[in-house]
């Protein structure tokens, strides 16, 4: 094999894409390219922990009626069959390879999350992300078939323009655009949650291989269905730090400006709802109750849980409080929704597969149906392992490098005048999150939908017209180009992701004006309610939105 052949191709470095590394078939030469350092994913940052059924007293089939219940009539039962039933054996894996779960003398530990009906959520105080990120990492690092490409920008599909199959990414890296050829790519970039200006995700969650997958023509699915956690931080100048759902599992309070513990009056399970419906309680009663409701904060109070528990179970959140001015131990922490998971994603199937073949999508870049249009806490670094576990059985033919274009000229090299079109990607930067919180977050309605629409719509036609587009959106993936400028590495990034987020803002957007009720993480002030007739998820395939009929669909009642 060449330098830039491989048998497949993953990318993004959280649990999703490095649980794939590790289960792909060792003899199978791996290419895993992440944008920034590794660990810098939304993987890492997560908190709560990860769902199993593993007790006595609990059952797969529980964890099955729960993550129904949470998805509010659109989950896949086979998905979530098949999520449920493989948990106890992901975690078993975990475990294996060396991550050091919370326990209770020789059992494993668990708690109760919002909307689970059994303690069922294994955690590492509350870092489990990180614990699993890094058990992983290590793991990874010690495979000599996958070699780790960091600081790489992924930039297109290759599609073969005769079988439609997915034969590789044009990536950025070391001041060279060139192809990575291969026989599968596989899309494990994360969420999107950038595209919104209050958000948990990190700065790199920009919705790239949804972006890339979309522009190939892959069909996406139910990307309406956005989770806004209801506690991050939030404080001016503070980055919003998400408050684990845990913290509310093990007794907090949540408690409005005069110290009514207000999330009763919304619903009877109060601060133990579903995300959705607790979000929105935070939201509603601050529209109820305050002048300027997006200045405006509730407080999550810990009073009502022993301290040494705090200690134990929430040292991250101790310190990272402690870092912006709130001790815990003396006073609460002011809270407001924000961003944080993507329920849609690359419509994919029980074995990752896209509906382009050759290309796979995992984790939240996915949408296997597992999550519905809202996902049960604590499911999704469970997605990621037990959906990566499949791909120890991916059979790929024989790597042909008569397939690949042999280029007629030595490298192409191109300049970049990268002081043109800066003012302008760094407003988009700026203004497109805000427009998306204000139209498309926690509460939507057609005419802001469509005036957003209508605004991107324009900001697309001159993202087309810059210098920098011009020369990079098509190039020809048989050439290696070598780019001259200065600020190049900071400049092709922000170009990418600002590509990437105009184009889900245009998903979502779409997607959330198409389906006219409310229902799990999409809410319509004009379409308040439910309706049995758009049950169904919603598809986006060659720029049409249509429901998708599923065979293996469930009739649950939305929470």
């Amino acid at each position: 094999m060449g330098a830039n052949q491989f048998d497949v191709v993953v990318v993004g470095s959280g649990a999703a894409g490095l649980y794939a590394c590790l289960c792909l078939p060792s003899h199978y030469r791996v290419a895993l390219v992440t944008k920034a350092e590794l660990k810098t994913g939304a993987s890492d940052w997560a908190q709560g922990g990860i769902a199993a059924a593993i007790a006595p007293t609990d059952s797969p089939e529980s964890h099955y009626e729960d993550t129904l219940a949470a998805g509010a009539g659109l989950c896949d039962g086979e998905a979530v069959d098949f999520l449920v039933n493989h948990a106890p054996q992901a975690i078993a894996e975990l475990v294996q390879f060396g991550v050091s779960f919370d326990r209770h003398g020789q059992d494993l530990a668990l708690t109760l999350e919002a909307a689970h009906s059994q303690p069922r959520v294994l955690h590492a105080a509350d870092t489990t992300g990180r614990a699993i990120v890094s058990t992983l990492m290590e793991q990874v690092q010690a495979r000599s078939n996958v070699e780790i490409f960091s600081q790489a920008i992924a930039l297109s599909l290759n599609i073969d323009p005769t079988t439609g199959h997915c034969r590789g990414i044009q990536v950025f890296c070391n001041r060279t655009i060139a192809t990575f050829h291969s026989q599968a790519v596989l899309l494990a970039t994360g969420g999107g949650g950038q595209v919104f200006a209050q958000t948990t995700n990190p700065k790199v969650s920009t919705g790239d291989g949804i972006a890339l997958a979309w522009r190939s023509g892959a069909q996406v699915r139910d990307l309406e269905f956005f989770q806004f956690h209801p506690t991050a931080l939030t404080k001016p100048g503070v980055p919003h730090f998400l408050i684990s759902e845990a913290v509310r599992g093990e007794g907090a309070h949540l408690l409005d400006r005069q110290g009514k513990r207000f999330a009763f009056d919304y619903h009877p399970r109060g601060e133990l709802a579903p995300r959705d419906v607790v979000s929105r309680a935070i939201f509603q009663h601050l529209a109820n109750t305050e002048k300027d409701p997006t200045q405006a904060t509730v407080f999550l109070d810990l009073s009502p849980i022993e301290p040494e528990r705090i200690q134990r179970r929430f040292p991250n959140i101790i310190r990272r409080c402690r870092q912006w001015g709130v001790d815990i131990f003396q006073e609460p922490i002011p809270v407001a929704p924000a961003a944080h998971y993507w329920m849609g994603g690359i419509t994919a199937d029980l074995n990752c597969q896209t509906t382009i073949p050759g290309l796979y999508a995992l984790g939240e870049t996915a949408s296997t149906g597992v999550h519905g249009a809202n996902r049960l806490a604590s499911n999704s670094l469970l997605e990621c392992i037990v959906f990566a576990s499949q791909l120890r059985n991916l059979s790929l033919p024989p790597f042909s490098s008569s397939a690949i274009p042999i280029s007629q000229s030595t490298a192409t090299e191109i300049q970049l005048d990268t002081a043109n079109d800066l003012a302008l990607l760094n407003h988009w930067r700026s203004e497109l999150p805000r427009l998306m919180w204000q139209t498309a977050g926690i509460c939507r309605q057609a005419e802001t939908l469509q005036t957003a629409i209508a605004k991107l719509e324009k900001w697309q036609e001159q993202w087309q017209q810059l210098s920098s587009s011009k020369l990079l959106a098509h190039l020809p993936e048989d050439q290696t180009i070598n780019l001259n400028g200065t600020g190049l590495e900071e400049f092709i990034q922000l170009w990418a992701e600002t590509h990437n987020l105009l184009d889900i803002a245009q998903l979502i957007l779409t997607s959330a004006l198409f389906r006219q009720e409310s229902r799990g993480g999409h809410y319509r002030l004009d379409y308040p309610d439910t309706q049995v007739q758009w049950q169904s998820p919603t598809a986006i395939e060659s720029a049409k939105v249509f429901l998708q009929p599923r065979q293996n669909q469930v009739s649950v009642n939305g929470m």
